[in-house]
């Protein structure tokens, strides 16, 4: 009886490892349907696909925690699958998009993002024990696609053509800050998501509110101020530590 009690508890869980990984392969779907998507020129469909991917993505890493199911399996899974929705994916949608005319260029430049994603995902995951949870070093490959897929769905709403040279310089941008040292807010932890305050409560509530109400314009602003953000933190740090240095030198003087 024992020994059957300890094998249903060690099916239960094993079975639960299934969870988190459910939603990994939800993203995958979600960006191999935008894949698809960008091919048959069905380029806002694809954009909303890539943006649905980041949802799951976000949802089974906090599955994993809730549940104490986190492996190293489900991570290099996740990898693998943000690779493809969030790297391939959105690159072939900007290349079909808007990169196209600029032929070698264009397609350079869809591969260097791509690169400079798979690079920030390798150096995420032989960093998860020294890992801040509070920032991420460098914008988050999630993020970086968002931004591009928000663009074209900006775009659309706003009836803007392509630009391909405007998007070729959002690409290097994007493919710069993923391999940086800029620190971006994390939207995985834990406390975020637990408790907080009235007022951020209220904003947040007003942010969705927008969001249903202008999908289109609101992610678009969205992704911008995340990645404004990390920019003015990463200056605001860099200020602050001169300033520091300042006062250490002279306090140096003063003492001499």
């Amino acid at each position: 009886m024992r020994k059957l009690n300890k094998f249903k508890k060690a099916q239960v869980r094993r079975s639960i490892y299934v969870l988190p990984n459910i939603f990994t392969t939800f993203n995958l779907f979600a960006g191999f349907f935008a894949i698809i998507s960008s091919i048959e020129a069905k380029f806002t469909t694809a954009a909303v696909s890539i943006l649905i991917a980041g949802v799951f993505d976000l949802l089974d890493g906090k599955i994993a925690r809730a549940t104490n199911t986190s492996s190293q399996f489900g991570i290099e899974y996740d990898s693998l699958a943000d690779l493809v929705s969030f790297g391939i994916a959105p690159m072939l949608l900007m290349y079909l998009w808007a990169l196209k005319p600029l032929g070698r260029l264009g397609w350079l430049a869809a591969f260097l993002f791509m690169a400079c994603g798979a690079l920030r995902l390798a150096r995420f995951n032989t960093n998860t024990e020294a890992a801040d949870n509070e920032f991420f070093t460098g914008l988050p490959i999630p993020a970086a696609a968002g931004m591009t897929a928000s663009i074209v769905l900006f775009a659309d709403k706003m009836n803007f053509a392509a630009n391909p040279l405007l998007m070729l310089t959002v690409l290097y941008l994007l493919a710069f800050l993923m391999v940086s040292t800029i620190k971006f807010k994390s939207l995985k932890k834990h406390a975020f998501f637990g408790r907080m305050k009235f007022n951020i409560l209220a904003v947040g509530i007003l942010i969705l509110i927008f969001i249903a109400a202008l999908p289109q314009i609101a992610l678009f602003i969205v992704s911008v101020l995340y990645i404004l953000s990390g920019l003015f933190l990463n200056l605001k740090n860099r200020l602050f530590k001169n300033k520091f240095k300042t006062k250490k030198i002279k306090q140096g003087i003063k003492r001499i």
